[in-house]
């Protein structure tokens, strides 16, 4: 049976890993097909010093029901995506949904004040995570409003809300999350003449590849980390987020949530959809009502 997503083209810049790759794999499995890019392909090595590359990602969509195309990417470099854009052009005609999750946390400098981080780094990290996300929708969005329906997912890490009313640890982090939700804002008030929407959607805690290993677990066994974390016990699999983009890209009334701050958990309650455990894990709802407030962990009624 053809997926909801069948005829469909995506785009997820920043596919290589964590929750781009989850999103790429799970709207291949809605029967999409979808051009992974990163910089990180065979033979290169990730500024992030992970063993991840985009024809990793790539061969996942494949294998769960889609057709996965990885094309090697700097989207810091205009010419190298105004290529990527000719090429999709070329050989599907269309762009029907954009997901825009390059980041690169390479050298972030936590808990410390702004003027005792390093410059330099700050602004790397504005650069990959914040220029990159303007440059790919510059050269992206003229392919992706030829039809109507178009949408683009700003992924990014906090709810709009959350984030208002909370610093996020690092003065650039904070501004490139902020900044990814604006974005979103920002393209909501200009794509609908031409039929098309913007959100920004965050996972929730994310059992990403890096994650796991800072934990020295697996996903088979993920649930040790929570001996020296508690709170990761409402952690998520990057399937979860994917699950949420593909369901949003799926609704035929998906322009109802243009301009939405949404997140995975917060979606998996609207379209039904679940991890891949079977759970729900509604994330921000208990980093909020139970982390943040000082309570013991306890994910009961929250996953």
């Amino acid at each position: 049976m053809a997926g909801p997503l069948e005829g469909r083209v995506a785009l997820v810049a920043g596919g290589t890993r964590g929750a781009g790759r989850g999103i790429a794999v799970q709207l291949g499995a809605a029967g999409a097909t979808v051009y992974v890019t990163g910089r990180t392909g065979a033979g290169s090595v990730s500024e992030m010093n992970r063993p991840e590359t985009i024809e990793q990602t790539a061969a996942l969509v494949d294998e769960a029901g889609g057709t996965g195309i990885p094309v090697r990417v700097d989207h810091l470099e205009p010419g190298q995506v105004r290529a990527l854009v000719a090429r999709i052009e070329r050989e599907q005609g269309a762009l029907h949904i954009l997901v825009n999750d390059i980041f690169g946390l390479t050298r972030m400098e936590w808990d410390r004040p702004l003027w005792e981080c390093s410059l330099e780094d700050g602004l790397h990290l504005l650069r990959l995570a914040v220029d990159t996300h303007a440059i790919t929708s510059h050269c992206a969005i003229p392919l992706l409003i030829r039809e109507p329906g178009g949408l683009v997912v700003e992924v990014t890490d906090g709810t709009a809300e959350y984030n208002a009313a909370n610093y996020r640890v690092s003065f650039f982090y904070d501004l490139t999350k902020t900044a990814n939700i604006r974005m979103a804002v920002a393209l909501s008030r200009e794509l609908p003449a031409h039929g098309a929407s913007a959100v920004s959607v965050t996972p929730g805690w994310l059992r990403s590849e890096a994650m796991l290993d800072a934990y020295g677990v697996t996903e088979e066994n993920w649930t040790e980390a929570t001996n020296r974390s508690p709170h990761f016990a409402i952690s998520e699999t990057p399937a979860f987020v994917g699950r949420a983009v593909a369901a949003l890209a799926a609704d035929p009334d998906r322009a109802r949530w243009n301009g939405h701050s949404l997140s995975s958990g917060g979606l998996a309650g609207v379209y039904g959809f679940t991890d891949l455990d079977g759970s729900s894990p509604d994330c921000w709802r208990y980093v909020t009502e139970v982390q943040d407030a000082g309570k013991p962990a306890d994910v009961t009624g929250y996953r």
